[in-house]
C-alpha cells in the first residue's frame, strides 16, 4: 500500500486540469507516485551530501530533477520561506500559499540601482605633517577664516592683498603622542639610562615617525633655550637630533631652520654648564659635527643654510 493517499492524487490531478480523476485510477497512479518521489529525494540527497551539507534545499532538489532529465520546478529559491495551509476537507493535506504573479506587474516595475564597481581610491594621510582636509579623512574643527577687517591689517604697504594662510589643525594618534610624552621624559630625566639608548636608536630606525618632526623640533628648541645651564640635558638634546638626521625615513629639510639655531647655540654660547668642571667641549665639538653632517647632506637642497 503507498504512503501517498489517493486524495492527494485527485488534488494533484484537479490542479493540472483534470477535474474528475477514477478512484481505481488514483490508486493505481499512488504507489508509481511514491517510486518517483522516492527516487527523486535520493538523488537530492546525495547532491546535498556531495556539497558538504546537512540541510536539503530547493537547489538539491532541482540537481536531481536534472540528473533524470526532468524539467526543474520553477519559483523556488533556498532562502525563501514556505508557508503551507491546510486544505480544506482534508485533515493531513497542505499546500502552498503561492500569490499569483502578473507578469505586466512585473514589466512595469522599474529597474533597481545597479550595485556599485569595486574600486580602490588611493588617498593622503598626511602631507608633510599636516592632515589635508577631503572626506576620505577624519573631520577635524572647521577654523573660521578671517573676516575681511582683519584681511585688510595684513595687507601689503603698496595696497596689494596679502596671502594669509589659516592654520591646519594637526591630528595625532594616541600611539604617537604616548611615544613623544615617554622621548621626552628619557631625554630630560633618565639620559644616562640604557633606556635613552633604544630610545635614539627608535629614532634613527623606525619609520611612521614623520608626524612627530615639529613637535620635536618645536620641544629641541624651546629646551635648549631653558637648559643652558644643564650640560648633560643639553648633551641629550643634540643626540636626539642627531637620530633625526639619522633615520632615512623622516623628510627632515622643512624643520632644519627651526633646528640649526639650537645646534648653533650649543656651540657659540657663551656659558654652557653651570660649573667650572663642566666638560662643555664635547657638547660644542659633538653640535659642530652634526652643522657640519647638515651642511655636507642638504646644501644642494637647502641652499640658506649655508652663510
Amino acid at each position: 500500500m503507498s504512503i501517498v493517499p489517493k486524495e492527494t492524487i485527485e488534488v494533484i490531478a484537479q490542479s493540472v486540469g483534470i477535474p474528475s480523476l477514477g478512484a481505481d485510477v488514483a490508486v493505481a497512479l499512488a504507489p508509481d507516485v511514491e517510486y518517483r518521489l522516492r527516487e527523486i529525494m535520493q538523488e537530492s540527497i546525495k547532491c546535498m551530501r556531495h556539497a558538504k551539507r546537512t540541510v536539503l534545499t530547493a537547489d538539491d532538489v532541482d540537481s536531481a530533477l536534472g540528473l533524470r532529465n526532468v524539467e526543474p520546478v520553477y519559483g523556488f529559491a533556498s532562502g525563501d520561506p514556505l508557508r503551507f495551509k491546510r486544505a480544506v476537507g482534508h485533515k493531513d493535506l497542505f499546500y502552498l500559499d503561492d500569490r499569483e504573479v502578473d507578469f505586466k506587474e512585473i514589466i512595469d516595475c522599474p529597474l533597481p540601482k545597479a550595485p556599485l564597481d569595486t574600486s580602490v581610491v588611493a588617498h593622503w594621510l598626511a602631507i608633510e605633517g599636516v592632515q589635508p582636509a577631503i572626506p576620505e579623512n577624519p573631520a577635524i574643527d572647521a577654523i573660521v577664516p578671517p573676516t575681511e577687517n582683519k584681511r585688510s591689517e595684513h595687507g601689503k604697504d603698496d595696497g596689494l592683498p596679502a596671502d594669509v594662510k589659516l592654520p591646519v589643525k594637526h591630528v595625532l594618534s594616541r600611539e604617537l603622542q604616548m611615544y613623544f610624552d615617554k622621548i621626552a621624559e628619557l631625554t630630560m630625566s633618565r639620559s644616562d639610562t640604557s633606556l635613552f639608548k633604544e630610545a635614539l636608536v627608535s629614532l634613527a630606525k623606525d619609520s611612521g615617525l614623520h608626524p612627530l618632526v615639529p613637535y620635536f623640533s618645536y620641544f629641541i628648541a624651546d629646551e635648549v633655550t631653558r637648559s643652558l645651564g644643564d650640560l648633560p640635558v643639553l648633551l641629550a638634546l643634540m643626540r636626539v637630533v642627531q637620530s633625526l638626521l639619522r633615520n632615512p625615513h623622516i623628510h627632515i629639510e622643512p624643520y632644519l631652520h627651526q633646528l640649526m639655531p639650537s645646534m648653533i647655540t650649543c656651540i657659540v654660547a657663551k656659558r654652557l654648564g653651570h660649573r667650572l668642571s663642566d666638560n662643555h667641549w664635547e657638547l660644542r665639538d659633538f653640535s659642530a659635527n652634526l652643522v657640519a653632517l647638515v651642511c655636507q647632506r642638504f646644501k644642494m637642497k637647502v641652499k640658506s643654510i649655508i652663510v
